[in-house]
């Protein structure tokens, strides 16, 4: 998987997220198949964040860019309920490793 030379280390198992992005990039959640119908590969909604050095949902920055039909008032919501499927934020559930 290609990530980000400036993007964090992969944090251990169980420890706090970091957004170095490892999960994402070695498989879609269940929050990309279903709404982005992607089984396989990198997250196409994986972005880099320059200013922060860090990866981020873009299902949970900018829903409308990758759920096309979502209604502006609706994507606060949308967020939320992204944040709390994917757990963002807490702590690291991937067990995928970077090869060096």
């Amino acid at each position: 998987m290609w990530l980000q030379a400036s993007a964090p280390d992969k944090p251990a198992l169980g420890q706090t997220c970091n957004g170095c992005g490892v999960c994402c990039a070695a498989e879609p959640c269940p929050v990309a198949r279903l709404f982005l119908l992607q089984f396989r590969g990198s997250c196409q909604a994986l972005e880099w964040h320059a200013d922060v050095q860090q990866y981020r949902c873009g299902m949970l920055v900018q829903p409308a860019k990758y759920v096309r039909l979502l209604p502006f008032a609706w994507q606060g919501w949308f967020a939320r309920r992204v944040r709390r499927w994917i757990a963002a934020g807490t702590a690291c559930d991937s067990d995928a490793s970077v090869g060096e």
